[in-house]
């Protein structure tokens, strides 16, 4: 089964598209104040809140469960807006469907388990109602491809991704590492696939909101989930990431959106010249790649020979320390070039020990 392309379910197709709402139902108040004023905005795609939280610990708000359908129902109704929650199970789908909740969702949490990804995906089956699957928790792609296959294996095909960040430990600027490269390989995966940006979750503060969406729709994303709170500083889960619904107008109003392709003739030329010197600047790089294999594998016959081990901390250590240096004479990223090195560094120690291994 083929992925439904979003502009086949989609009956607006204005850009960006918006998934907003607050991060949990709290009040029918709460709940109707924000869809009033999200309603109004021209290209709101759902109105999300979270009816069940899953949260990391007990006593933390879980939200208002089975009665905050009731209440998204009636805004729905009222504002004649689209709607979605998460699902973590098979009840909650019984349930969201029940109370024609529009769109479903499936959290981080609940990706990274293929049981209970299949049970949702059974649980949906025949309903004809789209999924949006979030990435799992951790950095791993295969998790978030697999998610997406349970649904089209149980003929549904009307599905799209939401990019929320990947769990790092330790300090770090966002609340979870965007990883704008998983993403994109999720999409050259599924190529029909539409996959919204969750900046809300990826910055977890407001501050970092704007320049996250811009990212996202550089990259060509095709919306984003951001969550909105009359009062964010009162809200009972993640405060610090919700905005208010005017704080998210000003946010989309600041977007640059750009285009996909230039219409200049003169401009594309231009464009299409820059790309065949990027591609001539490739092939040099992987002729040095290859030169450079050709010499590590002359190294490793010469540690077999004289019964050396593969890995040479000093030697590692000072290629580090001059590549850095080189980096940053030239006016490249250090942090860049590190990570270059490491996967060549992995790739000479793998030709250096199938050749040290290798059987006469």
């Amino acid at each position: 089964m083929d992925i439904n392309k979003l502009t086949n379910w989609l009956q607006e197709s204005s850009k960006p598209l918006l998934i907003s709402g607050p991060c949990g139902a709290e009040s029918y108040d709460q709940l109707r104040t924000t869809a009033l004023e999200l309603s109004q905005l021209p290209n709101l795609f759902l109105f999300r809140a979270g009816i069940w939280k899953p949260r990391t610990r007990p006593d933390s708000f879980e939200g208002m469960g089975d009665q905050a359908l009731d209440w998204l129902n009636e805004v729905k109704k009222e504002f004649k807006i689209k709607t979605t929650v998460e699902v973590a199970n098979a009840t909650h789908v019984e349930k969201a469907l029940k109370k024609e909740v529009d769109v479903l969702w499936i959290g981080a949490r609940t990706t990274v388990n293929p049981f209970t990804v299949q049970e949702i995906a059974d649980a949906m089956k025949g309903s004809n109602v789209p999924v949006l699957i979030k990435n799992p928790i951790h950095a791993d792609l295969n998790l978030w491809v697999g998610a997406i296959e349970r649904f089209l294996k149980n003929d549904i095909t009307k599905i799209a991704a939401v990019h929320r960040g990947f769990y790092k430990h330790g300090q770090n600027k966002y609340r979870n590492e965007p990883m704008w490269q998983i993403p994109i390989a999720l999409k050259t995966h599924f190529p029909d696939l539409a996959i919204f940006c969750d900046p809300s979750h990826i910055s977890g503060n407001s501050t970092y909101l704007q320049e996250i969406a811009q990212k996202a729709l550089d990259l060509r994303m095709n919306g984003l989930m951001i969550e909105t709170h009359p009062n964010p500083a009162m809200a009972l889960s993640d405060a610090k990431q919700q905005i208010t619904p005017e704080e998210l107008k000003v946010l989309l109003q600041n977007l640059v959106i750009r285009k996909q392709f230039a219409k200049n003739l003169i401009s594309a030329d231009e464009l299409l010249q820059l790309r065949n010197l990027i591609d001539e600047v490739d092939e040099e790089i992987l002729e040095a790649i290859g030169k450079r294999n050709e010499i590590i594998g002359k190294i490793g016959k010469f540690k077999k020979e004289n019964n050396v081990t593969i890995f040479q901390l000093e030697r590692w250590q000072e290629i580090l320390r001059t590549r850095a240096a080189l980096a940053r004479k030239i006016g490249i990223s250090p942090a860049h070039i590190e990570k270059i090195f490491q996967l060549l560094h992995e790739e000479s120690m793998k030709i250096q020990n199938e050749i040290m291994n290798k059987k006469n």
